[in-house]
């Protein structure tokens, strides 16, 4: 199943788990846990802002009141 999402990059379960193996020599196993959170946070940011890029057309909801009058 792995080898099916990676298929683009023609790589097989071995290759992945080398360089599997090379993030958890480099950063180690303490800080995988805060890289991969950080990563997920970025494609979730990325996620919005590319919705939100779509819905520009739509007009914004005005929930704050405009103070700069």
């Amino acid at each position: 199943m792995l080898a099916q999402i990676f298929a683009f990059l023609d790589l097989d379960t071995p290759d992945l788990l080398i360089i599997l193996v090379i993030i958890l020599l480099l950063f180690g196993g303490r800080k995988l846990p805060e890289l991969s959170r950080s990563i997920g946070q970025s494609m979730r940011e990325l996620r919005k802002g590319i919705s939100g890029g779509l819905d520009e057309d739509k007009p914004q909801k005005k929930d704050d009141k405009d103070t700069s009058a």
